[in-house]
Protein backbone atom coordinates (compact mmCIF):
# COMPACT_ATOMS: atom_id res chain seq x y z
CA UNK A 1 0.00 0.00 0.00
CA UNK A 2 1.55 3.34 -1.02
CA UNK A 3 -0.08 5.17 2.21
CA UNK A 4 1.66 2.57 4.86
CA UNK A 5 4.12 4.62 6.94
CA UNK A 6 7.74 3.99 6.61
CA UNK A 7 9.57 1.43 8.75
CA UNK A 8 11.75 2.62 11.53
CA UNK A 9 14.61 0.29 14.21
CA UNK A 10 15.13 2.07 17.29
CA UNK A 11 17.66 0.39 19.67
CA UNK A 12 17.58 2.24 23.11
CA UNK A 13 19.44 1.17 26.24
CA UNK A 14 20.11 3.43 29.57
CA UNK A 15 22.89 3.61 31.84
CA UNK A 16 22.94 4.82 35.78
CA UNK A 17 26.49 4.34 37.31
CA UNK A 18 26.01 3.46 41.46
CA UNK A 19 21.78 3.08 40.56
CA UNK A 20 20.30 2.85 44.10
CA UNK A 21 23.25 4.46 45.69
CA UNK A 22 22.76 6.41 48.02
CA UNK A 23 23.79 10.39 46.55
CA UNK A 24 23.82 11.56 42.99
CA UNK A 25 24.17 9.05 40.48
CA UNK A 26 25.30 9.79 36.92
CA UNK A 27 23.08 8.03 33.89
CA UNK A 28 22.80 8.15 30.50
CA UNK A 29 20.11 6.55 27.70
CA UNK A 30 21.15 5.39 24.46
CA UNK A 31 19.61 4.70 20.93
CA UNK A 32 20.93 3.67 17.63
CA UNK A 33 18.03 4.58 14.72
CA UNK A 34 17.72 2.47 11.54
CA UNK A 35 15.56 3.24 8.66
CA UNK A 36 15.96 3.43 4.49
CA UNK A 37 16.69 5.91 2.19
CA UNK A 38 14.93 6.83 -0.66
CA UNK A 39 16.76 4.39 -2.71
CA UNK A 40 16.96 1.57 -0.36
CA UNK A 41 20.16 2.70 1.69
CA UNK A 42 20.00 1.42 5.20
CA UNK A 43 20.80 4.58 7.32
CA UNK A 44 22.05 4.44 10.95
CA UNK A 45 21.86 7.58 13.20
CA UNK A 46 22.56 7.85 16.78
CA UNK A 47 21.55 9.41 19.66
CA UNK A 48 22.40 9.87 23.18
CA UNK A 49 21.33 12.25 26.18
CA UNK A 50 22.51 12.00 29.99
CA UNK A 51 21.89 13.46 33.46
CA UNK A 52 23.84 13.96 36.45
CA UNK A 53 21.50 12.08 39.30
CA UNK A 54 19.13 9.88 38.22
CA UNK A 55 18.29 6.03 38.01
CA UNK A 56 17.80 3.60 35.50
CA UNK A 57 14.14 3.92 35.15
CA UNK A 58 14.55 7.48 34.56
CA UNK A 59 16.43 6.99 31.60
CA UNK A 60 15.26 4.60 29.91
CA UNK A 61 11.93 6.54 30.20
CA UNK A 62 14.14 9.08 28.51
CA UNK A 63 15.62 7.24 26.13
CA UNK A 64 12.21 6.78 24.62
CA UNK A 65 11.33 10.38 25.17
CA UNK A 66 14.32 11.46 23.23
CA UNK A 67 14.14 9.07 20.55
CA UNK A 68 10.16 9.48 19.53
CA UNK A 69 11.10 13.20 20.04
CA UNK A 70 13.95 13.08 17.37
CA UNK A 71 11.89 11.30 14.58
CA UNK A 72 8.85 13.22 15.03
CA UNK A 73 10.14 16.51 13.74
CA UNK A 74 8.23 18.44 10.64
CA UNK A 75 5.09 15.82 11.85
CA UNK A 76 6.98 12.83 10.54
CA UNK A 77 5.23 9.31 11.98
CA UNK A 78 6.48 6.34 11.14
CA UNK A 79 6.14 2.53 12.20
CA UNK A 80 8.86 1.98 14.42
CA UNK A 81 9.76 -0.98 16.21
CA UNK A 82 11.30 -0.31 19.22
CA UNK A 83 13.95 -2.31 20.71
CA UNK A 84 15.34 -2.48 24.59
CA UNK A 85 16.00 -4.56 27.23
CA UNK A 86 13.91 -3.12 29.55
CA UNK A 87 10.95 -4.63 30.86
CA UNK A 88 9.61 -1.49 32.51
CA UNK A 89 9.60 0.29 29.33
CA UNK A 90 7.89 -3.00 27.20
CA UNK A 91 5.45 -3.74 30.09
CA UNK A 92 4.63 0.30 30.74
CA UNK A 93 3.87 1.00 27.28
CA UNK A 94 1.85 -1.86 26.05
CA UNK A 95 0.16 -2.93 29.74
CA UNK A 96 0.35 -0.41 32.35
CA UNK A 97 -0.12 3.04 30.86
CA UNK A 98 -3.52 1.73 29.11
CA UNK A 99 -4.76 0.86 33.53
CA UNK A 100 -3.42 4.30 34.19
CA UNK A 101 -5.38 6.51 31.91
CA UNK A 102 -7.99 4.47 32.34
CA UNK A 103 -7.98 5.90 36.08
CA UNK A 104 -6.98 8.91 35.54
CA UNK A 105 -2.97 8.17 35.57
CA UNK A 106 -3.30 6.71 39.05
CA UNK A 107 -3.05 2.86 40.44
CA UNK A 108 -4.75 1.54 43.38
CA UNK A 109 -1.19 0.75 45.02
CA UNK A 110 0.00 4.11 45.46
CA UNK A 111 1.53 7.07 43.19
CA UNK A 112 2.81 6.03 39.52
CA UNK A 113 6.80 6.31 39.76
CA UNK A 114 8.22 9.23 37.24
CA UNK A 115 4.79 9.91 36.19
CA UNK A 116 5.29 13.34 34.48
CA UNK A 117 7.81 11.09 32.18
CA UNK A 118 5.54 8.19 31.63
CA UNK A 119 3.09 10.87 30.24
CA UNK A 120 5.40 11.89 28.39
CA UNK A 121 6.87 9.18 26.76
CA UNK A 122 3.47 8.09 26.05
CA UNK A 123 2.38 11.75 24.56
CA UNK A 124 6.12 11.15 21.79
CA UNK A 125 5.31 7.96 20.64
CA UNK A 126 1.48 7.99 20.40
CA UNK A 127 1.95 9.41 16.73
CA UNK A 128 3.70 6.67 15.39
CA UNK A 129 2.56 2.97 15.01
CA UNK A 130 4.56 1.07 17.06
CA UNK A 131 5.88 -2.42 18.00
CA UNK A 132 7.65 -2.85 21.47
CA UNK A 133 10.41 -5.54 21.69
CA UNK A 134 11.85 -6.72 24.66
CA UNK A 135 15.89 -8.50 23.83
CA UNK A 136 17.55 -9.82 26.51
CA UNK A 137 20.78 -7.44 27.94
CA UNK A 138 24.35 -8.29 26.87
CA UNK A 139 23.64 -11.22 25.61
CA UNK A 140 25.49 -10.58 21.98
CA UNK A 141 22.84 -8.51 20.32
CA UNK A 142 24.98 -6.30 18.58
CA UNK A 143 22.48 -3.17 17.89
CA UNK A 144 21.42 -3.77 21.59
CA UNK A 145 24.99 -3.62 22.72
CA UNK A 146 25.93 -0.68 20.93
CA UNK A 147 23.23 1.17 22.25
CA UNK A 148 24.17 -0.08 26.22
CA UNK A 149 28.05 1.57 25.05
CA UNK A 150 26.39 4.94 24.33
CA UNK A 151 24.66 5.24 27.42
CA UNK A 152 27.55 4.06 29.62
CA UNK A 153 29.57 6.83 27.48
CA UNK A 154 26.85 9.28 27.87
CA UNK A 155 27.13 8.61 31.67
CA UNK A 156 30.73 8.75 32.30
CA UNK A 157 31.04 12.07 30.36
CA UNK A 158 27.72 14.13 30.81
CA UNK A 159 27.23 14.83 27.61
CA UNK A 160 24.64 14.73 24.64
CA UNK A 161 23.89 14.52 21.09
CA UNK A 162 21.65 17.56 20.70
CA UNK A 163 19.29 15.68 18.02
CA UNK A 164 20.61 12.56 15.79
CA UNK A 165 24.32 12.13 14.95
CA UNK A 166 26.45 10.14 12.17
CA UNK A 167 26.42 6.40 13.89
CA UNK A 168 29.62 4.73 14.92
CA UNK A 169 28.12 1.56 14.58
CA UNK A 170 30.38 0.26 11.95
CA UNK A 171 33.12 1.29 13.06
CA UNK A 172 32.13 0.06 16.20
CA UNK A 173 30.96 -3.16 15.18
CA UNK A 174 34.23 -3.80 13.12
CA UNK A 175 36.34 -3.46 16.30
CA UNK A 176 33.83 -6.17 18.17
CA UNK A 177 34.12 -8.65 15.28
CA UNK A 178 35.86 -11.77 16.35
CA UNK A 179 36.29 -10.61 20.16
CA UNK A 180 33.15 -9.98 22.36
CA UNK A 181 31.06 -9.58 19.75
CA UNK A 182 30.18 -12.65 17.80
CA UNK A 183 25.99 -12.39 17.42
CA UNK A 184 24.50 -11.82 14.44
CA UNK A 185 23.19 -8.26 13.19
CA UNK A 186 19.36 -7.79 13.90
CA UNK A 187 18.28 -7.48 10.46
CA UNK A 188 16.13 -4.53 9.26
CA UNK A 189 12.19 -4.91 10.42
CA UNK A 190 10.37 -6.69 7.68
CA UNK A 191 7.10 -4.19 7.13
CA UNK A 192 5.11 -7.21 5.83
CA UNK A 193 5.50 -9.02 9.43
CA UNK A 194 5.00 -5.82 11.41
CA UNK A 195 2.27 -5.43 14.04
CA UNK A 196 1.86 -2.20 16.32
CA UNK A 197 0.70 -2.94 19.37
CA UNK A 198 -2.08 -1.20 20.62
CA UNK A 199 -2.81 2.60 20.20
CA UNK A 200 -1.54 4.56 23.16
CA UNK A 201 -3.78 6.23 25.38
CA UNK A 202 -4.50 10.51 25.14
CA UNK A 203 -2.13 12.48 27.32
CA UNK A 204 -3.89 15.82 27.95
CA UNK A 205 -0.87 19.01 28.02
CA UNK A 206 1.09 19.21 31.54
CA UNK A 207 4.31 20.30 33.28
CA UNK A 208 6.85 18.46 32.03
CA UNK A 209 9.57 17.65 34.62
CA UNK A 210 12.08 17.36 32.06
Amino acid sequence: MTDELPMLAIYADESCLGNGREGENPGGAGALLEYRSGDGTLVRRDLWISEPATTNNRMALRSVIESFTAISRKGRQFRVVFTTDSRYIVDGMTRWVHDWARREWRRKSGPIENLELWREAVKAARPHQVAWTWVRGHNGHAQNEYANDLAVNAAQTLTASDGLAESGFDAWLAGKRGGSMSGALEVFPDAGRFRAGPALPWVANSVSLL
